[in-house]
């Protein structure tokens, strides 16, 4: 245990500091610019933050009241540029799950493969993870799974504020029978959400900013218009509502069909709801990813931070010895190292539909597909009790023979 602890510590180090090298531009990473994100669109948003009021007329900012404390953070390294704290805070951000991972692998009955998941995982994903605020929601999401069986009010409480800063960690209730969790969930988002309507005006205004989205380039339903492309579609590719999108006929049907699919495997994950009656330790972080890998491979986007939210969930269910998504989770590390080769590296051939681009979004996807339905299969076995099968009738053509018997 103590030579795995001192490996995985020089790993974490070594790959960390070659991305904070990477983002400080002490290296160049191939492919376009991924901190240009946080020097320009962050930075834009942080100025007008700072002045007590949410971007009103910005449709990029389409997150939640609580996101404005993460792209505010920065603040509390004044003495450094926004950009350089910014990059800070994201490391603090990825420290603080290992930790968490490190806590609760160490722990009787646990392991520490869930922290080498995190390890390993983070740097296959190149400097976007420290560009991009999601490696923050993250490491609180990763606390409310971890706190789930021990702490279900702690855990509520940092589903309810993660819930607040992207949306996505309200579905770790999916896999939570608790009543107190989901108590204490609903009265963090009452608070946090009334302070914010109070304190800064335009707190919601998110909620309008996307209604005219399109069909993402990296989607799963983007494949219809790369392969349509090479066959006489004439739509085009523009940066719209923060991402790079297809526009033009049959986009909006297939962005109408992403969002059925994914009424689709809510539908499901209800389903598996109410038919589980095996709860153990492990399953709220089981179900916590199988939930997110259902929202993040049927939605209209599929952004590389988005892969974030996949390493640290299945982190988190690998701490556990009886959990079943070591599959799916080695497919997440999988599809996290195609992810970085189609975007930065080769993004330009990803917006070009060239074979090579559409040949990593088929991998990618895939791996991601794969890992959807075999996690939820390894779901469902784990918790869903079968019917015992049916005893056979007696034979009725023995019983008077057996009654001749016994009389005689």
């Amino acid at each position: 245990m103590r030579r795995s602890l001192t490996w995985l510590l020089l790993t974490w180090g070594v790959t960390r500091l070659l991305l904070l090298l990477v983002v400080f531009k002490v290296y160049v990473f191939p492919g376009p610019d991924v901190t240009s994100d946080v020097s320009v669109i962050y930075q834009g948003w942080y100025d007008v933050l700072r002045t007590g009021t949410f971007p009103q007329s910005d449709v990029t900012w389409q997150y939640p009241p609580a996101a404005a404390l993460a792209i505010l953070s920065p603040a509390l390294l004044p003495f450094l540029e926004y950009t350089q704290a910014f990059f800070l805070m994201a490391f603090a951000a990825d420290l603080a799950a290992l930790l968490l991972l490190l806590y609760a692998g160490l722990r009787p009955g646990r392991r520490l493969r869930g922290a080498w998941v995190w390890v390993a995982g983070v740097p296959l994903l190149g400097p976007t993870v420290y560009s991009r605020y999601d490696v923050m929601v993250t490491a609180v999401a990763v606390a409310a799974v971890l706190a789930a069986a021990r702490h279900p009010k702690v855990a509520g409480a940092l589903v309810g504020f993660g819930a607040l800063l992207k949306v996505w960690p309200a579905l770790i209730l999916v896999g939570i029978r608790r009543r107190s969790v989901w108590a204490s969930a609903g009265v963090t988002v009452a608070v946090v959400a009334g302070l914010f309507s109070v304190a800064m005006p335009g707190a919601f205004a998110f909620l309008t900013f996307q209604r005219e989205r399109g069909t993402e380039v990296e989607s799963l339903g983007s494949l219809v218009f790369h392969i349509a492309r090479h066959h006489g579609w004439n739509g085009s590719v523009l940066l719209n509502y923060g991402s790079v999108e297809f526009l033009g006929p049959w986009v909006t049907a297939v962005s109408t069909a992403a969002l059925a699919l994914t009424g689709m495997a809510f539908g499901l994950l209800l389903l598996w709801r109410l038919a589980a009656t095996r709860f153990e330790a492990h399953t709220a972080a089981d179900a916590a990813l199988v939930a997110v890998l259902m929202f993040t491979t049927t939605s209209r986007v599929i952004s590389p931070q988005y892969m974030v939210w996949l390493v640290g969930l299945a982190a988190a269910c690998l701490c556990f010895r009886g959990s079943r998504m070591g599959v799916p989770a080695a497919m997440v590390l999988m599809a996290c190292f195609v992810t970085v080769l189609e975007f930065p590296i080769w993004f330009a051939d990803i917006v070009g539909s060239t074979p090579r681009g559409i040949t990593l979004l088929i991998a990618r996807n895939g791996l991601l597909v794969l890992a959807t339905v075999i996690g939820m299969r390894e779901l469902w076995k784990a918790t869903v009790h079968k019917p015992a099968p049916a005893l056979p009738a007696p034979d009725q053509t023995e019983a008077p023979a057996q009654e001749a018997s016994a009389s005689s």
